[in-house]
């Protein structure tokens, strides 16, 4: 019986062994690099989906108690900017709004992405509660140094001044005069509670000279009347239940414009200038959008939006609704009054109630 003896042509050599051990176990290297990246490929977007987030249209959510037609036109010209754009947008008096947030933070957090308000002490008391973020944004070249804090950009100045029936004699000329037996039961007041320029208004008289707390005394004293808003109180003169009022200047320059009987009255020492300030919230979730929305309404374009719709816009070079020659618009000392806003609200209350 012979042997059975293997060629050694047919068995495999020591070199070709190890050739074959290592094509296996870079064939296993290989299928555990396709499932690493099967894996990431599901958990990780593609430099293609990231690119496509990145140049999506900007979304977001506008809390806001600037009158509709500035917010109509300024959201329409960020659209114009921004194709594809969509801002949600709570329009509201500033107490609705202060209420709005106070309910957000009971119920998972402040919605908004952006807060554009009408007065420094209300924006201001959102900053101190945490509710924005400092310096989201380069301030433009030209914006008033002076109103900026770490979290606000003022977008527009406001001017409180006298409303007056047409036809009433005498006319006010200081805002002393108010307190005037002549005008005995005829004044009304926006309510510092829902106006944020009505508490502007308090801070002012709350801390300036020959005024003070008392000067709130004095109108009620002589039979002034609180009613809800800046808009009721020019419709409530127009109506003729009083005949002067406290407002702001847009308010009754659009109703006069409209043919209703009242005029503005600058008073002395002068119309209480304030600032509008804009900020985004700690609670956004999307940055980008939010900044973008402050970087326009901060621009020349919508800047002019502003000047159109009544009011004064903060860059230089653009002009807003004119002030009579002579005129000097006063102002309150904004950051010594900041922390002091429930204080003064308290005192006020106490004499025109909540």
């Amino acid at each position: 019986m012979n042997a059975h003896v293997t060629p050694s042509s047919c068995r495999p050599s020591t070199r070709g062994r190890a050739r074959h051990a290592a094509l296996l176990a870079l064939l296993a290297c290989l299928a555990l690099i396709v499932a690493a990246c099967s894996s990431n490929s599901s958990t990780q977007p593609s430099a293609l989906s990231q690119s496509a987030a990145s140049t999506a249209p900007p979304s977001l959510t506008l809390y806001t108690s600037v009158t509709q037609n500035t917010v109509d036109s300024v959201v329409a010209g960020f659209k114009s900017v921004h194709p594809g754009a969509s801002v949600t947008v709570f329009r509201a008096t500033t107490g609705a709004i202060n209420a709005r947030l106070a309910a957000d933070e009971r119920t998972g957090g402040v919605r908004a992405d952006v807060i554009w308000g009408t007065d420094p002490l209300s924006m201001q008391a959102y900053a101190a509660q945490g509710l924005l973020r400092d310096k989201p944004i380069a301030s433009p070249t030209g914006i008033p140094t002076q109103y900026e804090t770490n979290a606000l950009y003022p977008t527009r100045l406001l001017y409180v001044v006298i409303v007056a029936r047409k036809g009433l004699t005498p006319l006010p000329v200081s805002w002393s005069d108010l307190t005037n037996p002549a005008y005995r039961g005829k004044v009304a007041i926006p309510d510092p509670a829902a106006a944020g320029s009505a508490l502007a208004a308090l801070g002012y008289f709350a801390t300036a000279p020959g005024y003070g707390m008392s000067y709130f005394q004095q109108l009620k004293s002589n039979g002034a009347v609180q009613v809800a808003t800046v808009p009721e109180v020019v419709t409530d003169v127009a109506q003729g239940r009083y005949e002067l009022g406290i407002t702001l200047d847009s308010e009754v320059r659009t109703a006069a414009a409209a043919g209703s009987p009242v005029q503005i009255v600058w008073p002395t020492p002068g119309p209480i200038a304030l600032y509008s300030p804009i900020a985004v919230t700690t609670a956004t979730k999307r940055v980008a959008a939010a900044d973008a929305f402050l970087d326009y309404v901060l621009s020349s374009d919508a800047q002019k939006r502003i000047a159109a719709t009544g009011w004064q816009p903060v860059l230089p070079g653009i002009a807003g609704p004119p002030i009579p020659a002579g005129v000097v618009p006063v102002s309150a000392d904004w950051p010594s009054l900041f922390g002091q806003q429930k204080a003064l609200l308290q005192q006020y209350q106490a004499l025109f109630g909540s």
